[in-house]
């Protein structure tokens, strides 16, 4: 095990259950960061381990998720914005 698979495990052992814990429990706002942050640490493990493995063409996953990641957050924005909208509707006509 050479340091750059040795750094790939301290991200996933330390950054991943961090942002894990924070998608599970907190707030809707700090769900979408945690969320965030995870695919960002992800993506620093996807690029680490074909350092570690002298494999460069594993880089290509990173790349996909650097380009897929901000669209699923604003997926995920998106989401949690139409479930905030149904919770309340109000309507024109009934205004008080």
């Amino acid at each position: 095990m050479n340091s750059w698979a040795v750094a790939a495990l301290v991200l996933l052992v330390v950054a991943g259950p961090a942002c894990l814990w924070v998608v599970a429990r907190g707030a809707t706002v700090r769900r979408l960061a945690g969320a965030s942050l995870l695919s960002t640490v992800i993506g620093a493990v996807f690029l680490l381990l074909p350092q570690a493995y002298d494999r460069p063409s594993y880089q290509d996953l990173a790349l996909m998720l650097g380009v897929l990641a901000p669209a699923g957050t604003l997926v995920f924005t998106r989401f949690v914005a139409g479930a905030r909208r149904d919770v309340s509707p109000v309507r024109e006509g009934e205004r008080q």
